[in-house]
């Protein structure tokens, strides 16, 4: 039946009855179920027990009817497979013990032991079960949105010490990725043996770099990966915000579903990268916020661009934010289905 389901079908170009919506960060805090179990677990507990990721995996899709599940985790989890400490600390993100920024520390990390996060894996396996025809996303985040928490310690604006590590130790610094790029691979292809139907890679942050030091300190590992991944033939999602500069650069990295944050228009960025790959996105999260008449509008618009393109999955051009109303969502992937249908913007 996963086949048949409208999302895979758009990952393939192939035909299929509407445009599929599902939302970046579509379990969490908006929802009144999630902030309960968060009374009673840290986001960690939830992430590390097979059980609570598939309960809360499941229950955005059954309440707002989305197209594709997201595994719930975090991209900082595989890092417990390479020995590395760090917490998910309240209104701050994540946090490193023990900031990574010498050539001994790189050297010092161990080979990825996927039976430390085997939890990810039985998660996966589980909520595959439970959604039944409703496709399963396994996630990892990229090796250089990875290595800024790392070598930073904790969430930051301006990446300056990771910026320094590439350009004043770019010998560290890709040995830092190099190591991070074989978690990734792994951590990913074990999620899709236990029956990941689809995987994304959050670059979160590479908006942060130039087009120049994409190319030379990114783009390898990133291509990389792809290529590593191409033969479980799914599809293989790559995501960043704010990279309107480095879009037709990850197209070429051999993901077949490209992310676009809110800031681009889709009808250009179609028009930049081809008919061949597949683009999902991109309304502003702040919309949601805003309220049902907001969020209509720019989905309307949104829909409108991309009506009748058979490469193309509806998304935010970011997470869900936590001040997010459920109804607002719910509605929302009903209007998007109805517009689909439909094949214009309006009702």
């Amino acid at each position: 039946m996963t086949g048949e389901s409208r999302f895979l079908l758009a990952c393939q170009g192939q035909a299929h009855d509407t445009v599929p919506v599902w939302f970046m960060r579509q379990a969490g805090r908006y929802q009144e179920s999630y902030r309960a179990l968060r009374t009673r677990y840290s986001m960690l507990e939830l992430a590390r027990s097979p059980r609570l990721m598939r309960d809360v995996t499941v229950s955005p899709v059954e309440e707002l009817g989305v197209d594709a599940a997201i595994l719930f985790s975090d991209i900082m989890v595989p890092l417990a497979g390479l020995d590395i400490a760090f917490d998910i600390q309240e209104n701050v993100g994540p946090v490193v013990a023990e900031p990574i920024r010498t050539a001994e520390q790189v050297a010092k990390i161990p080979a990825f032991r996927p039976d430390l996060v085997d939890y990810v894996y039985e998660g996966t396996a589980l909520t595959v079960e439970a959604l039944g025809a409703v496709p399963l996303i396994g996630f990892a985040g990229a090796p250089f949105t990875l290595a800024s928490y790392l070598v930073e310690g904790r969430p930051s604006r301006t990446y300056r010490a990771t910026k320094e590590m590439m350009w004043n130790n770019p010998a560290v610094f890709q040995a830092l990725l190099d190591r991070l790029s074989t978690m990734v691979i792994e951590h990913l292809r074990r999620q899709a043996a236990a029956g990941a139907q689809a995987l994304q890679v959050f670059d979160s942050w590479i908006g942060a770099l130039s087009q120049a030091d994409y190319a030379a300190a990114v783009l390898p590992h990133m291509k990389r990966i792809f290529g590593a991944l191409k033969d479980l033939g799914v599809p293989l999602i790559y995501f960043g915000v704010g990279t309107q500069h480095l879009l037709p650069a990850m197209a070429s990295t051999g993901a077949s579903v490209i992310g676009v944050d809110w800031r681009t228009n889709l009808a250009e960025v179609r028009g930049a990268l081809g008919s061949e790959v597949v683009l999902m996105g991109n309304l502003d999260p702040e919309r949601l916020v805003a309220g049902l008449q907001a969020a209509r509008a720019g989905a309307r618009e949104i829909v409108t661009q991309m009506a009748g393109d058979p490469r193309y999955i509806f998304n935010l051009g970011h997470g869900v934010p936590k001040e997010t109303h459920p109804q607002v969502l719910k509605e929302l992937v009903g209007d998007v289905h109805e517009w689909g249908r439909l094949g214009e913007g309006s009702r």
